[in-house]
């Protein structure tokens, strides 16, 4: 609860009557101890009735407590009220809230372990309007809600189901277009919704939910669960177009893909899967991530072997005949594929071309390679895209020492500079409260209206907000835009550490100085905050022994006059309990002056009189500390800042820059925090996945071809997407960040399945008799139409997301920039290269070939049709 009143029962000692009595103020706690309070003493047994004995000294009432008993002077008794004022009032506050600059009261509902979210703002929302609505509140009185955590949560949830359908009705539409078929259609599509429902029925079971990343996964592994459909059907549809029967062409098109599709979906489950298990913020943001794409295209491998052949057996499909009869839409559709043909004729021209010009073609894909790290400094670097959440956070800090009024006063400025701007909607403020703990700290929560409203994003508002806040002094901002991974905390975050706080205090201010030139770097904040002002008690220690006045009686009674001290409990007739707290009266709390007079004790004479503080110290002002930050037994400090009109890859550089021109002290070590330390992490176990990826693809590749180098052919597809994949991100705006990487990762199974298909079809037409060149040529032209159906139904699949047509969606947009990018220039380059790497493949293992033995005249062996695998 912020801001919030409790009453309770104020005992206001008065220090000069407790001079004249001679008591001290210890006495008077020590009396409301004692007294108000029930003491069980036992019981009596009456016969058949049993009697509980108590002694009751409750106080019925808040003027009882004047009665209590202090002490005893010369024959007469010193009470409660001879020293000390009474009143029932609310308690000091610790940090006021206010709500659009109206004084207000927040309350915190934080779920417990295990807790649904959704459920649990649903139901705080409905008692919230019950509140208002039931007419027991004061009219001045309304209840808000002011930040609601599962609103991006359903707003997230809403995105990528809209997200999901759209892309499975673009895929769908692709395989029509290409097929030209109601039935083969409905055939192929059946997979999408099988699959969805199968992988949400094993998510379930697995114990995870529909959250971000699955259903982010589902929407990803649209185009892909139907690509194996897409690829069956298209070769069972083949084999009709030869004159087979439905039962014959759906046996001999489904054995003779079987291979290709089965290596293509092992691919992609060996990419994922590892990526599941990694360590760090990777592994544990996209675990379900990985697992949700595996089980996925297996339940599609599944479908894609089972339902699809069997209905392509038993449900006659007249459209797929090429005389077949069609309407208008069929007839234009028809004209597409006459013109489709045509390209895959010119396809073999160019393939042709290829083979006969293999260094040339090589050379062009060694180039394409190369200038994707030429693209690399211009699409940037960071660790997670900025997304729009409607949230704005304002840190504000006055000058240290300043209280709790002058903080607010200052607050209340940026109230009033942020309700003249159009964009914002609402503000809520809290002094010395949450993550702005101290009373010279508040934190200023905006809200921006809908996104439909503005023409700026939460990130993009900072910059103005921030211009504005320099026209007020006496105060330093901090402004980020919410909702990052890492809450409101600053991107970039250096420490500085070493034995003694001088070292790094001293390194600190070089880098603040260095950082401050740097474009891009703003609201750079030190940890070593400005000196604390303090008030120093220094103890006589002989006056104290002679007067017989320890330390700890003196911090007791300081600390009970000044903080206050709990007495004792009262219940009122309500049946509340209130503390009755013991203090000084505000006026003299506020007073450096009155310390001094201050009674601490009282003398151990036959007639005690009050020992003030100056008897036995002295009171100094000296300044302190604000913060100690310790960090693995060393003295730590931490400078933040955020980025404005930067990357964070960039900024970064420079920094490290600064960093290695520091003249550092002797014992003083940099650190790396925030999201820097982040990215720097990620790439680290993007580059492990990544190389497992390939390890875990070649080790499939090999098994499932038997040969060792056959795969490294079809991993040339790899390399080639890394150009695709800047372009993307360049034409989609997009950042190297999280997101990306991971999509970068999933490519890597992807861009293998045009290769695959080209040589295992290749394979087949070696194995009937035909030339290295011939087979190539032919399994190209045959294999053109599939890869360029599955390529696009993957690409449009992902297009929705590409695009973030829906709010709440730009986050992860950059995931499929990085994947539709890296499809289309691998699909472009493999269809080419692989089959040259082909040729060169083949010559390496006919070379390697005559240094190996022989194996015995007669003795049948399985070489590889195209390739004699060593």
């Amino acid at each position: 609860m912020v801001g919030g009143l409790n009453n309770r029962v104020n005992i206001a000692v008065d220090p000069d009557l407790l001079n004249a009595f001679g008591i001290g103020i210890g006495d008077v706690i020590s009396a409301l101890q004692q007294d108000n309070q029930t003491l069980p003493t036992g019981s009596i047994v009456e016969g058949l009735l049993v009697q509980t004995v108590q002694i009751n000294a409750d106080v019925d009432s808040v003027e009882g407590f004047r009665d209590i008993i202090v002490a005893s002077r010369g024959g007469e008794t010193i009470s409660v009220a001879d020293v000390a004022t009474i009143t029932l009032g609310p308690s000091d506050t610790k940090g006021p809230a206010f709500r659009d600059g109206e004084q207000a009261l927040a309350i915190d509902v934080v779920k417990i372990e295990g807790g649904n979210t959704v459920a649990i703002a649903h139901a705080v929302e409905a008692a919230v309007a019950a509140l208002n609505d039931n007419g027991r509140l004061p009219e001045d009185v309304v209840i808000d809600v002011l930040q609601n955590s599962a609103e991006p949560i359903e707003q997230n949830f809403e995105t990528v189901q809209a997200t999901l359908i759209e892309g499975a009705a673009l895929a769908v539409v692709i395989v029509f277009l290409f097929l030209n078929s109601r039935r083969s259609t409905i055939i192929t599509g059946l997979t999408l919704p099988i699959s969805i429902v199968g992988t949400l029925t094993v998510v379930s079971l697995l114990g995870f939910t529909l959250n971000m990343m699955t259903m982010l996964a589902l929407t990803l592994s649209v185009g892909i669960l139907i690509d194996d459909a897409i690829v069956v059907r298209e070769n069972i549809t083949r084999h009709l177009h030869m004159g087979k029967s439905h039962i014959r062409a759906a046996l001999d098109g489904t054995k003779e893909i079987g291979l290709a599709v089965l290596a293509t979906t092992l691919s992609i489950v060996a990419v994922f899967l590892p990526l599941a298990f990694m360590d760090g913020i990777v592994g544990r943001f996209f675990m379900q991530f990985g697992v949700t794409v595996s089980v996925a295209v297996l339940i599609s491998l599944f479908v894609s072997f089972t339902l699809d052949p069997m209905l392509s057996s038993v449900w006659y499909d007249p459209d797929s005949q090429p005389d077949a009869k069609r309407g208008p839409i069929g007839r234009l559709i028809g004209l597409f594929d006459a013109g489709f043909e045509k390209l895959a004729h010119a396809y073999r021209g160019v393939l042709g071309w290829s083979l006969r010009h293999r260094i040339i073609t090589m050379l062009v894909a060694l180039m394409s390679f190369g200038s994707s790290f030429l693209l690399y400094p211009m699409v940037g670097v960071e660790f997670m895209p900025s997304a729009d959440n409607s949230q704005i956070q304002i840190d504000l800090e006055t000058p240290a020492g300043s209280s709790t009024d002058y903080t607010a006063i200052k607050a209340h400025q940026v109230e009033a500079l942020l309700a003249v701007m159009p964009e914002v909607e609402s503000t809520y403020t809290s002094v010395n409260a949450g993550t702005a703990s101290g009373e010279n700290r508040a934190g200023i929560a905006v809200t921006p209206v809908d996104p439909g409203q503005r023409t700026s994003s939460s990130l993009e508002m900072t910059a103005p907000i921030h211009d504005a806040l320099r026209s007020i002094p006496g105060a330093s901002f901090v402004v980020t835009a919410g909702g990052s991974l890492g809450g409101g905390d600053s991107p970039i975050e250096i420490k500085l550490q070493g034995a003694n706080l001088e070292g790094p205090a001293s390194a600190a201010a070089q880098l603040n100085e260095a950082m401050s030139a740097i474009p891009g770097v703003v609201d750079i904040e030190l940890s070593l905050q400005q000196a604390q002002p303090m008030l120093d008690i220094v103890m006589d220690r002989q006056a104290a022994s002679d007067l017989g006045v320890g330390l700890q009686a003196t911090g007791s009674a300081l600390r009970a006059m000044l903080g206050g001290e709990t007495a004792s409990e009262w219940t009122n007739a309500a049946g509340d309990q209130l503390d009755v707290v013991v203090r000084l009266p505000e006026a003299l709390r506020h007073s450096v002056d009155a310390i001094a007079d201050l009674p601490i004790a009282q003398s151990q004479t036959d007639n005690p009189v009050a020992i003030r503080l100056d008897q036995i110290a002295r009171v100094q002002p000296t300044f302190g500390p604000s913060e100690i930050h310790r960090e693995n037994l060393t003295r730590r400090v931490t400078i933040s800042a955020n980025i404005e009109g930067g990357v964070l890859g960039e900024i970064t550089t420079q920094i490290d820059a600064a960093v290695a021109a520091l003249d550092l002290p002797a014992g003083v070590s940099v650190a790396r925090g925030g999201d820097g330390e982040m990215l720097t992490d990620t790439i680290g176990s993007m580059v492990s996945a990544l190389l497992l990826a390939v390890i875990f693809i070649y080790l499939v590749l090999a098994s499932q071809f038997g040969s060792f180098l056959q795969p490294l052919a079809i991993m040339m597809a790899l390399p080639l997407s890394l150009v695709g994949v800047m372009l993307g991100l360049l034409v989609g705006g997009s950042t190297l960040n999280m997101y990306s990487m991971i999509g970068f990762v999933m490519l890597m199974g992807l861009v293998v399945k045009n290769a695959i298909l080209l040589v295992d079809n290749a394979n087949q037409h070696r194995r009937d008799g035909a030339s290295l060149v011939d087979a190539l040529i032919e399994a190209g032209g045959t294999r053109f139409r599939p890869i360029v159906m599955t390529t696009p139904a993957m690409i449009f699949g992902m297009m929705p997301l590409a695009l973030a047509i829906h709010e709440g969606s730009d986050q992860s947009a950059p995931m499929a920039h990085a994947v539709i990018g890296g499809l289309i220039s691998s699909t472009l380059l493999t269809l080419v290269v692989v089959p040259v790497m082909l040729t060169y493949v083949d010559a390496f293992s006919r070379f390697v070939a005559r240094f190996l033995p022989r194996a015995p005249d007669g003795h049948e062996t399985r070489l590889h049709p195209v390739q004699a695998d060593v």
